[in-house]
């Protein structure tokens, strides 16, 4: 009895999560290890026990050789739902409006009178307008003596009766079994349009008398569940709580449908971010819509992968863009993004040093340095003694300009590599002493509040940057317009993309982009960071992903379009790492949703994807360590 009350406690904590966009049905709830418990803490919000009668008695089991002495309905259902209800002042779960449905069904009609009586015996639970509803299914009474019982009796209809719209009253449901229309499909794939054809009738026709439908004898998995979401089946009929649960649990961080639509109000966040962003306020669930997709960008292909002397570089790194968060975008727009426009792609390892699974920090710096990095590490070695130069110090050396962009905070991982050195990602404070003493002559981003705060050590950073030459600005849009050296913190930056801001990134990048052609002749060097597809990642909210991905690509088109202009600039499109271990699962192409989960809430090793344009593109395709992309730029502009 102990193991049972510890399991039930560890099982309830489970009940108090969000609603699920369908009432889940517990089939033949009497078999799951611990009866009502398992189904009730997953939020299945019908519960289904068949009954005979025995010695007086309501008791529970499948067939009649199964049927168990003490095995009562009133002991495994009925006590604990009433429990359940009183102490949870009048409904089943804290926190929710959602009614249970009891469905009781009759294996003999004789068993009918006593479960009325046990049902009478509970009014405030059983015959309340918000109280638990008891709907009896298998050999029910016909609809003509539905009014010989009490108004909280209700019962399982069938598709095909006729009913009057008095006994459709008494109606709870329509359960039928999904083998009369479509026999072939195993939940695999998609059905053949004449069995699909039948499945949306038989809703529509239920639908019609105003009823929930429930199908039983479908097949289960992640396709079935989604398809019945998708067509409309209001109960979803599962030997499998827990799993049918877990797909539907947090459904809103799951989908992005493109268009105005339903969403789960609230934040969703993470505290699993670096010193640098740990102050990242979370996604709000109601901002991540967009109502139209976005603009892509047909590049000319004239300058793409020729041998012309390149001039300018642009590096755009998406922050924990794995493959999968681009096709995400893709998908959600129509399968249509201005960097699958790009024909020279390869692929890149990005594993560290020490360990199987990289960071920012290792990834970013083998970005900037071209030298395998250790984890934590910004640009250094494994001790932190030896500075790795960084593609900022070879372009300067080369009399060309140089920028770094982050749509995070500068000091993150990222960023941070293209200027600082250390052997710990969280040494915030070294890293912004390195800023301050950078020859970049662009660093854009986040993290005004901290720069600002006076309390660093005493450190004035403001007076900093102007000893060091700088001009501090809030702007970002203003940093073509602001002459010399520019470290701007502009803490929108640091705030997520919605649809007012979609196209800050690539705003910004085009006044960045300008910036470096007034700054030097001889050319320049930009890194642009999309990072907040990391933190979607973290916090495993896909639509999120999504619009901070076409975010990005919007920025990767205005980078496309000064190649074009300009002819001597080579773009490159990476990632750091990928974040999450993102799965699509499923969507629709017409209507721009897709539904996708996360394996994790932090870095995989999975590969990730190299786009590259312009003079000497092609020399990005195949496969390669990261280290490669730092030193092949460097090799082709010294060509």
């Amino acid at each position: 009895m102990k193991r049972l009350l510890l399991l039930i406690a560890c099982l309830l904590p489970l009940s108090a999560a969000a609603q699920l966009p369908v009432i889940l049905h517990s089939h033949n709830d009497y078999t799951r290890t611990v009866p009502f418990w398992e189904a009730y803490s997953q939020h299945c919000t019908s519960i289904e026990a068949d009954v005979f009668l025995q010695d007086g008695e309501i008791l529970v089991a499948h067939n009649r050789e199964d049927v168990q002495a003490g095995n009562s309905l009133r002991r495994m259902y009925i006590e604990p739902i009433v429990q359940t209800f009183r102490a949870n002042g009048g409904r089943m779960w804290k926190g929710s409006p959602d009614r249970l449905i009891l469905m009781v069904d009759l294996k003999e009609a004789a068993a009918l009178p006593g479960v009325v009586s046990l049902v009478e015996a509970f009014p405030d639970v059983f015959c309340s307008p918000d109280g638990v509803q008891v709907v009896i299914s298998g050999d029910e009474p016909e609809p003509h003596e539905f009014d010989n019982y009490p108004p909280c009796i209700w019962f399982d209809g069938l598709i095909d009766r006729d009913y009057t719209p008095e006994q459709l009253s008494r109606v709870g449901m329509v359960s039928t079994n999904f083998r009369k229309f479509a026999r072939k499909w195993n939940g695999k794939g998609r059905m053949t349009d004449p069995e699909l054809n039948a499945v949306k009738q038989a809703i529509a026709k239920v639908h019609a008398m105003g009823k929930p439908i429930r199908f039983w004898g479908g097949p289960e998995g992640t396709t079935a569940y989604f398809t019945f979401w998708k067509l409309g089946v209001d109960i979803i009929n599962t030997d499998k709580p827990a799993v049918a649960s877990l797909f539907f649990s947090d459904w809103g961080n799951k989908n992005f449908i493109m268009g105005r639509h339903h969403v789960d109000s609230g934040v969703t966040g993470t505290t699993k971010l670096d010193a640098a962003t740990r102050d990242f306020s979370g996604f709000q669930n109601e901002k991540l819509q967009l109502t139209r997709r976005i603009p892509t960008y047909t590049p000319t292909y004239w300058n793409d992968g020729s041998k012309k002397k390149i001039k300018n570089v642009i590096l755009l790194i998406g922050d924990g863009m794995g493959l999968n968060q681009i096709a995400a975008g893709a998908y959600a727009n129509r399968r249509d993004l201005t960097l699958l426009k790009l024909k020279s792609i390869g692929i890149q390892f990005y594993n560290p040093q020490d360990d199987f699974i990289g960071d920012s920090a290792s990834g970013g710096s083998a970005l900037a340095t071209g030298e395998l990095s250790w984890t934590r590490h910004i640009a250094s070695n494994h001790d932190g003694s030896v500075a790795y130069p960084s593609l900022t110090d070879y372009f300067k050396g080369l009399g060309k300009a140089t920028g770094v962009v982050s749509l995070g905070d500068v000091a993150d991982a990222t960023p941070a590599a293209f200027y600082g050195h250390t052997s710990e990602r969280d040494s915030t404070e070294r890293i912004t002493r390195y800023m301050l003493q950078s020859q970049v002559d662009l660093i854009c981003g986040s993290g005004r509040d901290y720069f600002e705060d006076p309390r660093k050590d005493g450190v004035d950073m403001i007076a900093g940057t102007r000893a060091n030459g700088y001009t501090y600005i809030t702007d970002a849009l203003q940093v073509n317009n602001t002459p010399g050296k520019v470290i701007c913190l502009d803490n929108r930056m640091g705030a997520y993309a919605t649809e007012e801001t979609l196209s800050f990134l690539a705003d910004i990048t085009r006044v960045s982009i300008d910036k470096m052609v007034q700054s030097s002749s001889k050319g320049f060097f930009l890194m642009v960071e999309g990072a907040k597809i990391d933190y979607a990642g973290h916090s495993e909210c896909f639509p999120a992903s999504v619009i901070e991905q076409l975010g990005f690509d919007l920025a990767v088109a205005e980078a496309l379009k000064f190649a074009d202009s300009n002819g001597e600039t080579l773009v490159v499109v990476t990632a750091d790492h990928e974040t999450g271990g993102l799965t699509l699962l499923d969507g629709d192409l017409e209507s721009g949703h897709v539904l996708a989960v996360y394996n994790s809430d932090d870095h995989t090793p999975t590969v990730v994807p190299v786009f590259a344009y312009g003079p000497g593109s092609r020399e990005f395709t195949g496969t390669y360590i990261n280290t490669e992309i730092a030193r092949t730029i460097k090799r082709l502009v010294t060509k």
